[in-house]
């Protein structure tokens, strides 16, 4: 529980910051649309989303991505680069990090325990099922090789994704993001750096970097 909150005091300032309005599939506004119906949409999205990942949490946040921002236009991509950060950061799994930040950016707390719920529940299904008759499935050739296939698939999608947000970060024109992502590459590929000290540095960084920025506005203001 004690994650559970940081997470959440972590994305109030990420959710109190307005977005542009929420869409379908076809382009129609859905922002005053009911909140049963959201949960509702919420719920079954991210249900079949976990029910049809695998590979690891990764996967399913890139696929988040793909159907909040892309699809439903629910989330800007500037958003869902925050968010990902936060549910990397934050302790836990990461996939059920990313449904909580989501579920909760779109529909608060009932949109966190509806998108954990669905996150959680294809999982906890098929491994009670796979346990029940492992030593068959361990020992399958066919389910070896499908396996294997998946795991290719999982590769192009991350890849998919990781073009998708970086290119984004690059459109921006900010030069110290583009530095930066580019130098936290090489220190954890190349210098195996590991990533959670990547990532808090990023966050002071960013901190600094909101800091100064504030008080040089405050500054051209006051002359």
């Amino acid at each position: 529980m004690a994650g559970i909150r940081d997470i959440l005091k972590s994305i109030w300032p990420i959710v109190k910051r307005k977005g542009k309005k929420m869409s379908d599939k076809k382009g129609k506004d859905v922002s005053g649309k009911t909140g049963r119906h959201l949960l509702i949409q919420l719920f079954l999205s991210t249900l079949t989303l976990s029910a049809f990942t695998f590979g690891g949490g990764y996967v399913i946040v890139t696929l988040m991505k793909k159907k909040f921002v892309d699809e439903y236009h629910w989330i800007d991509e500037e958003e869902m680069l925050d968010l990902v950060a936060i549910a990397q950061s934050a302790p836990g799994a990461i996939a059920v990090n990313g449904a909580i930040v989501v579920g909760f950016k779109l529909a608060g707390i009932a949109g966190l325990l509806v998108s954990v719920l669905a996150t959680v529940l294809p999982p906890f299904v098929i491994l009670s099922v796979i346990s029940l008759f492992y030593e068959a499935f361990a020992s399958n050739e066919i389910v070896a090789l499908a396996l294997a296939g998946m795991q290719a698939g999982v590769g192009a999608v991350i890849a998919s994704v990781v073009y998708d947000m970086g290119s984004g970060v690059v459109k921006s024109g900010d030069w110290l993001g583009i530095v930066l992502m580019a130098v936290v590459f090489v220190l954890n590929y190349f210098l195996n750096v590991n990533v959670m000290l990547l990532i808090i540095a990023c966050g002071l960084l960013g901190v600094v970097r909101t800091l100064l920025g504030s008080r040089k506005g405050e500054g051209g203001e006051a002359s």
